[in-house]
């Protein structure tokens, strides 16, 4: 529109307007197409590598890049192309299309090229701008996200996992780790990447994305690389690094939570309960023991475990939160775990809460809460013992409670009517003491558990044992703290009518026990107890105790042993 505004001007002021300008002094630049983002325009010097059709004025070709399948590379502005070109690219931004004239004195002159160009040929070239680099170009790196967290970043020697989307520098897409469905892995700083991608990778954090610009000459150079990434092509990597480790890495610990209290810490041997989320680098889970609503449970330090996890749970507290984090020689290695879909050479962290942990050759753990002065009596297996409870597990969940009902617990000690650890934890009370028992579950429910209480679960109880009544010794019912009547056949027949019905014997034993003569084994059903005597002597179940009948038990143990030999 200027040119045409010139010309009119010029007939305006008498100049012929439609006549011949003349022959062009300079080049003729039409920027047709500019792109809104330009970072860099060609400059002397720098080099470049373009696509373009060369035509004369009536529209017939000469040359083009496109029919040869390959760009044109080389070096503005100092000779090496014919001068009107030199001149039309610089300044020119990549992807930037340009239309230029170039008269004969800035193309090939008088003489022209044999054979494809004549001689005084004006060349019109259609240009499109796809890369622009310099000798002194460095490696461009720009930081598009990173997380909060970045305890380490790469270092040389280090073995990377990373996505990336990598495109040539005028958008051209050549490669894509996310079209393989996997990460690219490898080394860093040990020649197994181009120099530019082993320089751009230093210092990234796990969960970071860079954008990296690698010149050529850090890149593929001057053969490029296969048909996809042309000879002198600067490269454009968006890089997503997914983890990192080092071969020499052990396993790194993170304390999240340590209880204030902590007497005991967990050691090789030990078996523990523990709950866990497990996550890559990037923060995809992969497991979780609390979607299961079910703890881990495994010895340490004996194989069963990977042998990170079997290092990140020595010295652990109950109670305590820790993240561990291991490397994959510690963990699934190079094949990863299909199952959890852990892929090969992945990092893997456990954030971990120790439920509790018990050794198999623990005993119950007592502590005397309180114990009142004058304790002459204690406990002892066969007593009769009243008691409240409350039991939870280590981590403070409550399972049970004696004061849930109307009275409190009752039972005999040494009769295989508790768990072996509450039973042992009540020996050797006052009445009013109270205990805190720590149970091991091979004192407890064991591996199985019972209804309300985990399998392999260590308890914990509050005792306050409320009352005690001595026993006898087991296999019996009844004693006599002397020796036992004279005649005791005619004693206990009270109406001398040669039977001892259930009414004449239960009044015998009461007056036996209400005189101080004998005890009956302590229960909360006394009657009971005299019905299952008079039941054991009446050996024909007729309804009555003949002579024959009545034995001291100390007698049925004595022909047992006749009877043995």
């Amino acid at each position: 529109l200027l040119l045409l505004f010139l010309l009119l001007l010029l007939g305006v002021l008498g100049a012929p307007a439609l006549g011949d300008p003349g022959p062009l002094e300079d080049v003729v630049i039409d920027r047709y197409y500019i792109p809104k983002i330009c970072l860099r325009e060609a400059q002397m010097g720098d080099f470049i590598r373009y696509h373009y059709n060369g035509t004369f004025k009536d529209g017939k070709k000469f040359d083009s890049s496109y029919d040869r399948g390959a760009t044109v590379a080389g070096v503005v502005g100092v000779g090496r192309l014919i001068t009107g070109m030199d001149r039309g690219l610089q300044g020119m931004c990549v992807n930037e299309r340009r239309h230029l004239i170039v008269p004969p004195h800035l193309g090939y002159g008088s003489i022209g090229v044999a054979g494809l160009i004549p001689p005084d040929a004006t060349l019109y070239f259609d240009v499109v701008m796809l890369d622009i680099w310099n000798k002194n170009d460095k490696l461009q790196i720009t930081t598009l996200s990173k997380p909060e967290r970045c305890n380490r970043t790469v270092e040389n020697s280090d073995f990377v996992r990373y996505h990336y989307n990598g495109t040539l520098l005028d958008g051209t897409p050549f490669d894509s780790s996310y079209s393989k469905g996997s990460t690219y892995d490898t080394y860093v700083g040990t020649g197994w990447l181009i120099k530019g991608m082993d320089q751009g990778l230093l210092g990234m954090c796990a969960g970071e994305k860079r954008s990296i610009i690698i010149p050529p000459f850090l890149a593929y150079g001057e053969k490029g690389y296969g048909t996809v990434i042309p000879p002198q092509a600067s490269l454009v990597f968006s890089v997503l690094l997914v983890d990192f480790h080092n071969p020499k890495d052990g396993v790194f610990l993170e304390h999240l939570e340590v209880p204030e209290s902590c007497k005991r810490r967990a050691v090789t041997g030990d078996f523990v309960r523990y709950h866990y989320n497990g996550t890559l680098m990037d923060g995809t889970l992969f497991d979780s023991s609390y979607s299961r609503n079910q703890t881990y449970n495994t010895y340490i330090g004996k194989g069963y475990i990977i042998p990170g996890m079997d290092q990140g749970l020595q010295g652990v507290c109950v109670g305590e939160q820790r993240r561990v984090v291991i490397p994959p020689h510690l963990a699934y290695g190079e094949n990863g775990a299909g199952k959890y879909k852990i892929p090969g050479s992945a990092v893997l962290i456990f954030d971990v809460h120790v439920i509790d942990f018990h050794n198999p050759a623990d005993p119950v753990e007592i502590e005397t809460v309180f114990r009142p002065e004058g304790c002459n009596v204690t406990t002892r297996n066969r007593d009769f013992v009243r008691y409240h409870y409350n039991c939870s597990l280590l981590d403070g969940t409550r399972l049970f409670s004696s004061h849930d009902y109307e009275k409190p617990q009752e039972v005999t000690l040494g009769a295989n009517k508790v768990i072996e650890g509450l039973n042992s934890g009540l020996l050797d009370m006052c009445a009013g003491e109270r205990r805190v028992l720590i149970v091991p579950p091979h004192l407890g429910h064991g591996e199985s558990g019972a209804r309300g209480v985990p399998g392999s679960a260590v308890l914990r109880f509050e005792v306050e044992l409320i009352s005690m009544e001595e026993g006898v010794p087991e296999g019996y019912l009844f004693i006599w703290h002397g020796e036992p009547p004279a005649n005791l056949y005619e004693q206990m027949d009270l109406n001398k009518d040669g039977g001892i019905p259930a009414d004449e014997f239960s009044t015998f034993i009461k007056t036996q026990v209400a005189e101080g003569k004998g005890r009956l084994m302590p229960s909360s059903n006394p009657e009971k107890v005299i019905a299952d005597m008079f039941q054991n002597q009446d050996r024909n179940q007729d309804g009555k105790i003949t002579p024959d009948e009545l034995k001291l038990k100390s007698d049925e143990d004595q022909e047992k042993i006749h009877e043995e030999l």
